[in-house]
């Protein structure tokens, strides 16, 4: 009986974790996506033009990406608070 509830809490426990990795992949990847993308486009912009300052890719990357989260703030909050209701309705 011991055996068989610390197993379950186990899996639960287990569950939990994957479902928590899971989210913070969702939330992360479009806000790196933007970066990547912006990165990229720069980049073959720099190879064309023969500039190459590393500043001239941080700088928009970093505007980008800001400019993402804020957007992307509600969809993440919604998640987040989604995510603590489950967690709050486990036994």
């Amino acid at each position: 009986m011991m055996v068989t509830l610390a197993m379950n809490m186990n899996e639960q426990m287990l569950d939990v974790i994957r479902e928590a990795l899971i989210i913070t992949l969702k939330i992360s990847a479009p806000i790196l996506i933007a970066g990547v993308v912006v990165g990229l486009v720069i980049s073959i912009i720099q190879s064309v033009t023969s500039i190459q300052d590393q500043s001239l890719v941080f700088v928009p990357k970093m505007a980008v990406m800001l400019v993402a989260a804020i957007v992307l703030i509600p969809w993440i909050v919604g998640r987040l608070v989604a995510f603590t209701q489950a967690m709050f309705l486990l036994r």
